[in-house]
């Protein structure tokens, strides 16, 4: 039967123009010989050629593998069974979480969001040129006290955990102690991906920049740490008095960072590098940590209400990073600039105090 379909869309393809187009395949050949090896966005755009690969497009094992391909934490059984009650399966999973987060529009803003009631679940998976170095499912409660009051912050690792890894220090920057050249190789070939998923509303974004924006040497511990942030931009056009956090008499921050922090030690013996910290935080422009309801407001409109969009290069995250700290910097200047005169204005009025004070003594 299979046989007579192909044959008979073959000839009504070269009766209609002479030339054989995909449709004249087998459904079953175009499912498992070309769309089962394209990667995400190549299978999202296959599904916006026509309508027919739009319907093969949709099957739910082709975005399964797809994101375990790119995710392999995601293949735990508790995701795996997650994932497939989202309105989509996979396929929103993956529109979710693949592209980068941009900014919430102030009217898809909802400071009255529920927290989630089953808490948040981490998927995070760290690769070394392309090869995997770590891969962690992190669950966290987000209904008690102390983490709604307390900063928020999620470690992946146990304090006295640590995973091993293949990444050796290169013998020449070994050698020469050349830390420069060594992080600007870290930075270049690690990438990170952390997926923050809430399974009360069945919405997941990715909170990472892929690759590092800025790596150091702790000056004490003599530890790598690099940082992974995603930057969270608001409109500029909304009010001032618009507030993005909890509280009413909070200031309104324009931006904020989703930061990820990696900590890694032992290269400087010559031995293989290994990952002993991975955590992320919330903070605003302030620098201010966020605490926990207050980050789950924020996170969870970036979920919800997030524009989402496609990396055009491998640096933007670093460049909105940099653009970032640039607007911190400046507001801090301007905040100094209005301290600084209003503590002018202070001497100024105490000291026209002070003398029309004694001026009133002396001449009365």
């Amino acid at each position: 039967m299979a046989s007579s379909d192909f044959k008979t869309s073959q000839t009504t393809a070269v009766d209609h123009g002479g030339e054989v187009t995909i449709s004249a395949l087998h459904p079953d050949i175009i499912r498992a010989n070309i769309l089962a090896r394209l990667d995400g966005p190549a299978l999202a755009s296959a599904a916006c050629a026509s309508s027919s690969l739009h319907a093969l497009s949709a099957d739910e094992s082709l975005w399964r593998d797809v994101c375990t391909s790119m995710w392999p934490s995601v293949a735990h059984p508790r995701l795996r069974h997650l994932i497939s009650t989202f309105p989509s399966g996979h396929r929103s999973f993956f529109s979710d979480s693949f592209p980068i987060l941009d900014r919430v529009p102030p009217h898809e803003f909802n400071p009255n969001r529920p927290s989630p009631s089953s808490g948040l679940i981490s998927a995070v998976d760290i690769y070394y040129q392309g090869k995997l170095v770590l891969s962690r499912v992190q669950e966290t409660e987000t209904v008690s006290k102390w983490f709604l009051c307390s900063p928020f912050l999620v470690d992946l690792l146990d304090p006295k955990d640590s995973v091993p890894t293949q990444i050796r220090r290169a013998a020449d920057t070994a050698a020469g102690n050349d830390d420069g050249e060594w992080l600007k190789h870290l930075e270049e070939n690690l990438t990170l991906s952390w997926i923050l998923i809430d399974p009360t509303r069945k919405r997941a974004a990715n909170l990472s920049s892929r690759r590092p924006v800025s790596a150091w040497r702790h000056w004490l511990t003599g530890e790598i740490q690099l940082r992974f942030a995603s930057v969270m931009v608001g409109d500029g056009s909304c009010s001032s008095s618009r507030r993005w956090l909890w509280s009413a008499a909070a200031a309104a921050p324009e931006m904020y960072q989703c930061g990820i922090v990696v900590t890694c030690g032992g290269d400087k013996e010559g031995g293989e590098l290994h990952v002993r910290e991975v955590g992320i935080h919330v903070e605003d422009m302030e620098g201010k940590h966020l605490n926990g309801k207050e980050s789950l407001l924020v996170l969870g409109n970036a979920m919800d209400g997030g524009v989402r969009r496609k990396a055009r290069r491998c640096t933007d995250g670093r460049e909105r990073y940099d653009a970032y700290l640039e607007l911190r910097r400046e507001r801090r200047e301007r905040k100094q600039r209005r301290e600084s005169a209003l503590d002018f204005a202070c001497i100024v009025t105490g000291v026209s105090i002070f003398v029309l004070f004694w001026s009133l003594l002396l001449f009365r």
